[in-house]
């Protein structure tokens, strides 16, 4: 009788390999090996091997021009905000996976855009893993959601869920989540890469043979990714990702992946009672406790997305206690960050070598964009020099090296939204100020040098 082989699987890429070792040959992750028992191993070989030799579809290969046109039809959630990151609505026969830590809010919001798609005359299956059918009754008496077209499903095997599935024949079908899913011909744990894996494949294949719209739920892990192999987001058609912080009741979905619209779109919430609330005006909401006339603060109109939002940048620095300075950040990137104060120092004649310098960006926002470096160079500045920046002024400019202002991408949007909420002044590139159509009664300074937008900002 042959003796079982144990085998070793990378939680991150799935690699196997007979022997433990620290770094994972396919990913170069550390720590990433887990063992897996031998009958697991047996068990699984002869089905993997089947699976690979799967015969194709037999397809002809077409013309570009040959091959049909159908324009993807939507469907709206009734969740404005999940409409606007999924690209106007939830497109027939896709995937998509919603990750976010746990309690943000990723069953609640699934829940709602449930029922408001039921209620529209849709068949909606709920299946939950983790929770049971009371429980869901539960939060959905909370939500008040009552729709007779709403059917929940307490399982985490999935040749059960996919006969239910025939059975109702669903519209949209949500999981909650896919790493509580299994399928028993499998020995491996629920949650192990290979159940992750061909759990994820069975229902690609069958919401792109079917039509019927999936959202899986994600679990993640302690740095913040997808729990489960890499191939899963690659798999899916659309990646959601909710950030927030649990002691604040504002969430951002953002979209990381979207093969039906653009990507990096994000959507605010609010949690509250009956659940998550959209924020249809979010730069009115993240200016609205900004202090005013105060050395340090600065307001940026970034794009997220397709969207502009006026944030608050504020800068503190201070006399430093310690041999060396300390640069903290929160929302910025710390290497930008060391970056732009160089520039400060060295083209603009501001002193910081004695100085800590804390920059934070409100409301909880991460600010990846260079549009960003002028106003934060700018509150910086302001703080050094206890000079305010006019509380009615936008500023927006990339900065380099040698000290001069770059253009930036879509000005002109900016500036309709720094209008609407009636910041009438702007400091901007020069060549986009010349290019852009500036709205009617409003002040545009276009700058060249960061000594130049700092005279004009500072005075």
């Amino acid at each position: 009788m042959a003796k079982d082989r144990t085998l070793y699987v990378c939680g991150a890429c799935g690699y196997e390999t007979a022997k433990w070792m620290g770094k994972c040959p396919g990913c170069g992750a550390w720590n990433t090996l887990e063992e897996q028992a031998p009958r697991a191993a047996a068990a699984q070989a002869a089905p993997a091997k089947a699976n690979k030799q799967r015969p194709g579809t037999g397809a002809q290969a077409m013309r570009l021009d040959e091959i049909p046109e159908e324009s993807a039809e939507r469907a709206g959630t009734g969740i404005a905000e999940l409409d606007r990151v999924l690209g106007g609505g939830v497109v027939e026969g896709s995937l998509t996976l919603v990750g976010g830590d746990p309690g943000i809010g990723k069953s609640t919001l699934l829940l709602q855009a449930s029922e408001h798609l039921a209620s529209g005359g849709a068949r909606v299956l709920y299946v939950s893993g983790e929770e049971s059918a009371r429980q869901i009754k539960m939060r959905a008496r909370r939500l008040g959601a009552a729709s007779d077209n709403l059917y929940i499903l307490s399982e985490n095997a999935m040749d059960e869920a996919e006969r239910r599935w025939t059975e109702l024949a669903p519209d949209f079908m949500v999981i909650d989540s896919i790493q509580t899913m299994y399928r028993p011909d499998m020995a491996s744990a629920p949650g192990s890469v290979s159940q992750v894996r061909e759990c994820a494949s069975l229902l690609m294949r069958m919401a792109k043979t079917t039509g019927c719209a999936v959202f899986l739920v994600g679990h993640v892990t302690k740095e913040g990714a997808i729990a489960g192999p890499r191939v899963l987001e690659h798999m899916v058609d659309v990646v959601l990702y909710f950030e927030g912080d649990h002691q604040r009741q504002y969430r951002i979905l953002r979209a990381v992946k979207n093969r039906f619209g653009s990507v990096n779109e994000i959507g605010l919430f609010e949690m509250r009672e009956t659940g998550m609330t959209p924020v249809e005006n979010p730069s009115h909401l993240l200016l609205s406790e900004r202090a005013r006339n105060v050395p340090g603060s600065c307001v940026h109109p970034a794009m997220e997305g397709s969207r502009p939002m006026l944030v608050d940048v504020q800068a503190l620095a201070l006399q430093t206690a310690y041999g060396t300075p300390r640069r903290t950040t929160n929302g910025f990137d710390a290497g930008r960050l060391a970056l732009l104060l160089a520039v400060l120092e060295k083209r603009a004649g501001i002193p910081l070598l004695g100085q800590d310098v804390y920059v934070n960006v409100a409301g909880g926002l991460e600010l990846g964009e260079p549009a960003a470096d002028l106003a934060l160079c700018a509150a910086v500045a302001s703080s050094v020099k206890e000079v305010c920046v006019p509380a009615d002024w936008a500023v927006m400019g990339e900065v380099g090296l040698a000290g001069e202002i770059r253009a930036i991408s879509q000005a002109e949007r900016r500036l309709a939204e720094c209008w609407r909420l009636g910041f009438h002044t702007c400091v901007m590139p020069r060549s986009d100020a010349r290019r852009v159509h500036v709205p009617e009664g409003m002040r545009v300074y276009g700058v060249e040098t960061l000594a130049e937008a700092l005279a004009v900002l500072l005075g």
